[in-house]
């Protein structure tokens, strides 16, 4: 089945554009019916727009508390149809409501365990690897819970880290690995081949 999917995003939007682009070449069985971005700038709302989807923009800082924000977004979000939520380089502190636990997605840009919880995204990943003198780095689509980086694990792949690499050129090859893995768990899910068993995810 196609998958309805909200996407929630801050920033730049490349990986709405990359599930958007594979749902237009017949790769991926989903459609995006709703974009909810945390930050008023992000250039994923334009994104959203030009595609034709639903955008909203819930602003952080106009909420006085973590909560008040999250009731908010969730309050966007059920106003669509919405099987699976997927963050999208979202940047708040997401509160999982009962009705979405198990249906939200997340790709993180290194291989959980390693290098990841509050404070570990975009380029401070990269640097810690590096920093680290880790020679394997990765990426990692897993649900999420309420906990940073936590929650049960779909898919992972490694990138090797070479000895030049700088935080740029890491960052480069990890998210070609990230625009391969997230798509491919969306479509496991979409093809109902992906079940939650406590900490483990099976695939059929």
């Amino acid at each position: 089945m196609a998958l309805n999917l909200a996407v929630l995003l801050s920033g730049n939007g490349t990986t709405l554009q990359n599930l958007v682009d594979r749902i237009d070449r017949g790769e991926l069985s989903a459609r995006v019916t709703c974009v909810v971005s945390s930050r008023q700038d992000a250039y994923g709302i334009e994104r959203a727009r030009r595609h034709g989807i639903p955008a909203v923009v819930v602003n952080r800082k106009d909420f006085a508390s973590s909560a008040d924000f999250n009731a908010a977004l969730w309050r966007t979000v059920r106003q669509h149809p919405v099987d699976f939520v997927a963050l999208a380089g979202f940047m708040s502190l997401l509160e999982v409501p009962k009705d979405f636990a198990g249906r939200i997605l997340n790709v993180h840009p290194a291989l959980i365990p390693a290098f990841c919880g509050k404070g570990m995204y975009g380029h401070y990943v990269h640097e810690a690897v590096l920093a680290y003198g880790a020679k394997l780095t990765g990426a990692t689509v897993h649900f999420v819970d309420d906990q940073y980086d936590h929650g049960p694990i779909i898919l992972q792949a490694s990138v090797p880290v070479l000895d030049d690499d700088t935080p740029d050129s890491l960052a480069a090859r990890v998210q070609t690995c990230e625009r391969e893995l997230f798509p491919r768990a969306i479509q496991l899910i979409a093809e109902g081949r992906v079940h939650i068993e406590g900490r483990r995810v099976r695939i059929d």
